[in-house]
């Protein structure tokens, strides 16, 4: 009977074992990538860069290395063909600080201690209705794409409600009405328009968790809904209980951005690969680009709808 008992977990050990596999990762291919954007009544602007390796490094240095500099980029709304104009933050043009600083996401006192540049047009700003044409040529190739700018959507309501356990801290609410019949996708935006309580103001525009929505579930109706306040969400100066709330007192400007349906599929994806970056249990993401030839990336237009809120009861 041992006999049987050690012969059979021999058996079992034996077919218990595993062959190892050996996976080929392809290798890393350089690809360029595009940041571009035209608002309504705002200039175009375009980032290029560079893809990274994986095992390359994360520091700044790699970051800011990554940044193309010297190639031609073209934007045209069908009337007006203006070549963008390379601006680098270290050297910017007196009174584009606040511009620039919006679109970097980074204090000015930052951005003028580093080399980012970004290609800008002179003559040509966003308006509302028009489609505009993006042309890019690097390394001998040359990327294109379209985007327009729809016609935006305002809210018809905006204001501050109190949690009714922290009395003084609140969301913003809002309350849209969609149009009825046809794809509709929109961004949020907020900047803190009261000064800080060192006497300055912060120029920073910021995005909540989902900034990006469309209106698969609720097209054509009429519906409010909240958002928390990401201007503090992560300010460990302010205690956890209040974080992601806007304090009684605050004056907010909200954006509300309409794009088409190819920005937001770009931007939705990029914000869920975010979101969802170190998870082992998240579906894989592969974020589209509207960009063709090649190159990964963006060229989105922008039509915002603002609106002041004013933290008060």
């Amino acid at each position: 009977m041992k006999l049987f008992i050690y012969t059979l977990s021999f058996v079992l050990l034996c077919l218990s074992c595993t062959k190892e596999v050996d996976i080929a990762i392809p290798g890393y291919e350089e690809q360029i990538v595009v940041d571009g954007s035209i608002k309504t009544g705002q200039p175009a602007i375009v980032l290029l860069s560079t893809t990274a390796d994986i095992y390359s490094p994360t520091n700044l240095e790699a970051y800011l290395s990554g940044f193309i500099s010297g190639a031609t980029v073209v934007v045209s709304d069908g009337i007006i063909t203006d070549t963008l104009v390379e601006i680098c933050t270290d050297n910017l043009p007196p009174g584009t600080e606040e511009l620039a600083a919006a679109f970097f996401g980074l204090p000015v006192e930052e951005l003028i201690n580093l080399n980012l540049c970004g290609y800008f047009s002179t003559s040509i700003v966003g308006e509302v209705g028009k489609t505009y044409s993006l042309s890019v040529s690097v390394n001998a190739e040359t990327y294109t794409s379209v985007t327009s700018i729809l016609q935006p959507t305002a809210l018809d309501t905006l204001y501050w409600k109190p949690e009714p356990s922290l009395v003084d801290h609140g969301w913003s609410w809002a309350t849209l009405s969609d149009p009825p019949g046809s794809f509709d996708a929109y961004l949020w935006e907020v900047q803190r328009l009261n000064t800080l309580p060192d006497g300055t103001k912060d120029p920073i525009v910021y995005k909540p968790f989902g900034p990006y929505f469309d209106d698969a579930f609720f097209d054509g109706l009429t519906f409010e809904f909240a958002y928390e306040n990401p201007i503090n969400f992560f300010d460990e100066d302010i205690d956890l209980d209040y974080r992601g709330y806007y304090p009684q007192g605050d004056t907010i400007l909200i954006t509300l951005s309409k794009i088409g349906q190819a920005e937001f599929d770009f931007f939705e994806k990029k914000y869920n690969q975010m979101y969802t970056a170190g998870n082992p249990f998240a579906t894989p993401t592969n974020i589209p680009s509207n960009i063709e030839g090649g190159a990964l990336g963006i060229w989105a237009g922008f039509s915002p709808s603002v609106d002041t809120m004013f933290c008060q009861p």
